[in-house]
Order: C-alpha cells, then structure tokens, then sequence
C-alpha cells in the first residue's frame, strides 16, 4: 500500500511540473521559473535511477584540437630606423632636391648649401698645389748634379704636402654643405625654403625607413619564461577594420621594470606596402605557447569543487568522477591537462544527478564540434 502511494505522489509531482512548464508558457513566465517544476522532476527521477536503475546521460568524446595560448598587449609603430635631416654646418639653401613624401636612395642629395665662396678657395688651393707639386719636380730633377741644397728640397717637399692638405680640407668642407640621405627611407615634411639661412641643427625634414616597422610593447613577468625570439605577434589598428598584420619577436629586453612589474618586447614586422605608419597605436597578440595536440572537453562537464576541477567519464557503464587539470579556456570548451585521454567518454549533461561509480545509462553521444 505504501509503495502504490509513492507512485501516485511521483506521478502527481511528475505532471504537476510538465503541466506548470506548459502553463509558464502560456502566461510568459521567464524560462528559469518555468524550469522549476522539470528540475524537480529530474530530481525526482535521479533518485529513483539511483535506488533502482542506471542514470540517463549525455556524453561527448574528448577531443584533440589545437591550441594556442596568447597575451595582450597594446604597442606603438616605431619606423626601424628613423632620423632628423640636420646641417653640420652654417648656410644659405641653394637647393632643395627632394619632393616631400618622396622615397630616397642612401648617399642621395636631399639639400645643397651655397657653396660658392668654398668653390673658389677650393680652387686656390688647387692651385697652390700645383705649383709647389711643379717646383718641388723642378727641385728633384736638379738634384743628380748637386746644384741645390737638401734643406731647400726639404722645404718645397712641406709646401707640398701643406697644399695638398688645404686642398682636402677645403673639399671637406664643400661636402659638408651637400645634405645627403643616410639611409633609403622615405622623406617627411620639409621644414625649411630655398634661400633660407640655416644653423648647425636646424631641422630640415626627417627620413624614415619604413620597408620593415618595430612594435615595442611589455608583457606581464609572469610569462617570461614562455616568450621567445621568433614567437608569432599578430597586430590590429582600429585604423584599418578587420585586417590583421602579422610579425614576430625580434628582442626581449633584458630588464624587468620594477615598477610595472612586466618586460619590453620588441617585435617587427614587414611593411612593403607601409600602411603602418610610425606612431600608429596598435593592439598586438603575442603566441606564448601552441600545442597542437590539446585535449578539449565541454565547459558543462566540468564539476568544480573549490580550487579542483572533476568530470565525470563512462566507464563499464558507471559514471567515473575523475580529477582533472585545466588549461585555456575556450568559447564552449576548456582545455584539459592532465587526467583524460583523447575519445574518453565524458558526461556533459546530468552530472547533477550523479555520484561516483553511479549506475549510467548513454541516451545520446554528441557529435566532436569541429574547430
């Protein structure tokens, strides 16, 4: 008699809760409230599977998938050699031979000073030159018949050399006043006008070499250990959408900044077509780790339980509880570490119901998602 009471109070509970689903429906309750009465259900029902019968289950194969752990960070566009085009000396601009925006050759002319007073002592000395050359080989032709004194020919021999060291000083100088590109780049905004009086130091245009561009940014400390010349840096500008530009680590500093407790990391990154432009703020993603053999489960199978995490796995038909380590998270999915193997059967669903070593029946197996 007590036992055909318990079954009329489950029965009257099990269609009390579909029926209060249905009417939750009808008058727009919100899905939580509605779920009340079928989570007492299946309540109901996991005590009776525990009593007398196996537990339904849904489970899905542990799957290999690869993985690649990354940091943020955020970084600025730095041109990988970058110069102020300056004068070494005083002068008046004779001519200006570069376009703005313009891209130059190392060694070509960007600027020439007035030179013309150089010119003419240029060729004084010249001059000079060739006259203490012609008497010192006067001097020299003579001396088979002792007809001049060695400390004559000495002295011609100094004029020499005295001439021959103006006339490379004075052509020192007349290259000073030709302001040339100290690299291939590209030139900026010109600063100063044909005619225009300008100092040591005056700031002519700048020259930048844009064909490759550095990103510096810093990472936290804590993955130093994990960060490697060569590792992958994807970048992004708000500036250019959706496009993704990808480089590598070329330096780590070799300093922890106390303060901020992260290390410099400097990455490059090609640029043949420069649409990163120095000074552009970018978002970068630097590649820490990437195993390619990364074990996946679903995130609703984890039972998390203080600082541990459990799932539970099919085995012999009862529900295993097996301690696990995670990894990266993933949208859906954790990362396991240690504690499965790939294919293992995992519950993903009604791990509510259950307790270790319980009784489980499989009503669905769920297909690997595809990465």
């Amino acid at each position: 008699m007590r036992m055909m009471t318990q079954v009329a109070v489950l029965a009257l509970l099990g269609g009390g809760a579909v029926g209060w689903h249905m009417y939750g429906e009808q008058i727009g309750l919100p899905p939580p409230l509605r779920l009340l009465g079928l989570e007492a259900a299946d309540q109901q029902a996991g005590r009776r599977g525990a009593a007398g019968g196996p537990v339904g289950v849904v489970v899905q194969p542990v799957r290999t998938a690869t993985v690649v752990d990354r940091v943020e960070s955020v970084g600025t566009v730095r041109a990988r050699e970058a110069v102020i085009i300056t004068s070494k000396v005083a002068g008046m601009v004779e001519t200006i031979r570069f376009a703005e925006g313009q891209r130059v050759e190392a060694g070509e002319d960007l600027v020439q000073l007035d030179a013309a007073a150089l010119r003419a002592e240029l060729d004084q000395a010249r001059a000079l030159l060739d006259d203490a050359r012609n008497q010192l080989s006067r001097a020299r032709q003579l001396q088979a018949g002792q007809t001049i004194a060695a400390q004559r020919l000495e002295t011609l021999e100094a004029l020499a050399r005295q001439a021959e060291g103006r006339v490379r000083q004075a052509s020192a100088r007349l290259e000073e006043l030709r302001v040339i590109a100290p690299f291939s780049g590209r030139v900026g905004l010109r600063q100063v006008s044909p005619g225009a009086l300008i100092q040591p130091g005056t700031t002519i245009t700048t020259l930048d070499d844009t064909s490759r561009v550095r990103v510096e940014f810093s990472v936290p400390e804590v993955h130093l250990a994990r960060i490697r010349v060569g590792s992958g840096v994807t970048a992004r500008s708000a500036a250019y959408g959706e496009r993704r530009f990808r480089g590598e680590v070329a330096v780590v500093d070799t300093r922890i900044d106390p303060a901020t407790r992260s290390i410099r990391v400097i990455s490059e990154f090609d640029n043949s077509d420069e649409a990163l432009r120095p000074g552009l703020f970018l978002t970068v993603e630097l590649v820490l780790e990437e195993r390619p053999n990364a074990l996946l489960v679903a995130e609703e199978a984890i039972d998390p339980v203080g600082d541990r995490a459990f799932v539970y796995v099919v085995r012999d038909g009862r529900a295993r509880r097996q301690e696990v380590r995670l990894g990266l998270r993933l949208p859906g999915e954790v990362e396991i570490r240690e504690g499965l193997a790939a294919g293992e059967p995992v519950i993903v669903r009604g791990i509510q119901r259950l307790r270790n070593d319980a009784p489980v029946r499989v009503v669905e197996t769920r297909a690997r998602p595809t990465s």
